[in-house]
C-alpha cells in the first residue's frame, strides 16, 4: 500500500511541473509574474489562469471518482496563487478551485483553500524582497548555514519561514480531515492516525515540492524574459547613442571643426578624426553586455574630446577615478547617456560653459560611479518624474533594474543654477582575469 501511495505522490510531482510549464506558455501569465505591483484587473487575470488550469485537475479527480488523485492540485494552487499574486489572487483562486469539491460534498474545502491562499499572501508580504519568493528552495541546509553564520540573515529567515508555512498548511489540511472526517476536504493521506510515519512524511514532502516546483519553473521563465528585456534595452541604448551622437548635426559640427583645424592646427584635426573613427567603430561593432570601466572611460574621453575642440576652453572634463576600479565590469554604454545629458541639458545653454566631473570609487564591496556638472540644473517638478520622462536616464535605470534587480541604486541630485549630480551604486563585478592582462 505504501509503495502504491508513493507512486501516486511521484505522479503528483510530475503533474505539478507539467501544469506549471503549461502556464508559462501563456504570455499574459508570464507578464503577470514579472510585475510586483498589479492592478485589480491584472490580479483577476492571474486568478483566472490559476483557476482554469488547476481547477481542471480538481474536476477530473471528482469526475473519475478519485481514480486520478494525483491531478488534484487545488490545495497547492491556492498557496501558489497567494504567493505569486497576493491577497486577491489567493482568496479568489481558493474559492473558485473549491467549487467542484463543494459540489462533490467536500464541505470544508472552500474554507481550507481560501485560508491557505490568504495566509500565503501574508507570507509574501513578509519577504524582504518580493523576488525572494522565486528564489525559495526546499533544501533548508543552506538557509540554516546563512542564518547561523550571519550571511543574508533576512533572506535565510524568510526561506525557513516559507518552508514552515507550507508544512503548516499541509498540517492544517490533515488536522481538518482528522477532526471532521475524510469527506471534509480531499487529501492523499486519509488515515491520519493509522498511517505509517513514512507515509505522512512523504505526503508533507510532496506538498512542499509540489509548491516549490512551479516556483522554480516560473522563475526560469521570468529570468528568460528578463534576459530578453535586457538585450532589448541594450540594443535600444546603442541605437539611442548612435542616433543621438552620430546624427547629421553632430557630424556636421565635427567635420566643420576639422575643416577649420586643417589650416590652423593640422595635428589637432588629425586627432579629432581619429577620435571620431573610434566612436564610430565602437558604436557599430558588437559588444558584450558588460565591459571594463576603463573601456567605458576611453569612449567617454573620445566623445568629450571632440566636444571640447568644438566648445573650446568653455568645456572642461575632470576625472577622479580610483585606479582599483578600472578593471571592474560595468554594463556597456552605461555612462555615455548620463554624460551626454550633462553636456546637452546642463551646460549646452550656458554661455560661459562649465565642467563635467566623472568619479569612481569602491566602498564596502560596492562600486560607485558619479557624473556631475555645474550647469543650469533641473527644476524640482521635472526632477520628480525624470526616471519616467528622461530618455537617457530612464533607459539607464531600466537596464540596471533588469541586470541587478534591487541590488543597485541610482539617484539624482540637482539644484537650479548649481548643477546636477547622478550617482550609481553597483555590486562588485570585478573580473580577476581582466586584471591579469598586462
Amino acid at each position: 500500500m505504501l509503495e502504491q501511495h508513493l507512486v501516486i505522490l511521484l505522479v503528483k510531482l510530475a503533474v505539478s511541473a507539467s501544469l506549471a510549464s503549461v502556464l508559462t506558455r501563456l504570455n499574459v501569465f508570464v507578464q503577470m509574474l514579472l510585475r510586483e505591483e498589479r492592478t485589480l484587473y491584472q490580479r483577476l487575470q492571474l486568478t483566472l489562469a490559476f483557476s482554469i488550469v488547476y481547477g481542471a485537475g480538481v474536476t477530473v479527480r471528482i469526475l473519475t471518482h478519485n481514480s486520478y488523485q494525483a491531478v488534484d492540485l487545488g490545495f497547492e494552487a491556492s498557496i501558489l496563487a497567494g504567493l505569486a499574486g497576493g491577497y486577491v489572487s489567493g482568496l479568489i483562486s481558493g474559492i473558485v478551485l473549491s467549487i467542484p469539491a463543494l459540489i462533490n460534498g467536500e464541505y470544508l474545502t472552500m474554507f481550507v483553500f481560501a485560508a491557505v491562499g490568504v495566509m500565503a499572501a501574508l507570507v509574501r508580504d513578509c519577504a524582504p524582497d518580493p523576488a525572494e519568493i522565486w528564489r525559495f528552495t526546499p533544501f533548508f541546509d543552506l538557509s540554516l548555514y546563512r542564518l547561523v553564520r550571519g550571511k543574508q540573515r533576512r533572506r535565510a529567515a524568510f526561506h525557513l519561514f516559507l518552508l514552515l508555512f507550507i508544512l503548516f498548511a499541509e498540517f492544517l489540511r490533515q488536522a481538518v480531515v482528522r477532526g471532521f472526517g475524510t469527506r471534509a476536504v480531499f487529501t492523499l493521506d486519509p488515515v491520519w492516525g493509522g498511517a505509517s510515519p513514512l507515509n505522512a512524511i512523504a505526503v508533507f514532502a510532496t506538498t512542499l515540492f509540489t509548491v516549490t516546483l512551479p516556483l522554480k519553473v516560473w522563475n526560469n521563465a521570468r529570468n528568460e524574459r528578463l534576459i530578453e528585456e535586457q538585450q532589448r534595452l541594450l540594443t535600444y541604448a546603442r541605437l539611442e547613442a548612435l542616433s543621438a551622437q552620430i546624427n547629421p548635426h553632430f557630424l556636421f559640427n565635427t567635420l566643420n571643426s576639422v575643416s577649420s583645424l586643417i589650416r590652423t592646427n593640422p595635428a589637432v584635426a588629425r586627432a579629432v578624426v581619429v577620435k571620431l573613427s573610434r566612436i564610430l567603430r565602437r558604436l557599430l561593432r558588437k559588444h558584450d553586455n558588460y565591459s571594463p570601466l576603463r573601456d567605458e572611460l576611453e569612449f567617454i574621453e573620445d566623445y568629450l574630446s571632440i566636444e571640447i575642440v568644438r566648445f573650446g576652453d568653455k568645456l572642461k572634463f575632470v576625472k577622479e577615478i580610483d585606479p582599483a576600479t578600472l578593471d571592474h565590469s560595468v554594463p556597456s554604454m552605461l555612462l555615455q547617456p548620463l554624460v551626454e545629458n550633462s553636456l546637452r541639458h546642463g551646460l549646452g545653454s550656458r554661455v560661459e560653459g562649465g565642467t563635467i566631473r566623472l568619479r569612481s570609487r569602491l566602498r564596502d564591496g560596492r562600486l560607485y560611479l558619479t557624473v556631475e556638472d555645474d550647469g543650469v540644473g533641473i527644476p524640482e517638478v521635472k526632477l520628480a518624474t525624470l526616471f519616467e520622462q528622461g530618455i537617457g536616464v530612464s533607459n539607464v535605470n531600466a537596464r540596471l533594474k533588469v541586470l541587478f534587480g534591487d541590488n543597485y541604486r541610482m539617484w539624482i541630485d540637482s539644484k537650479p543654477g548649481e548643477g546636477t549630480r547622478t550617482e550609481i551604486e553597483l555590486p562588485d563585478m570585478h573580473r580577476p582575469a581582466a586584471a591579469a592582462v598586462p
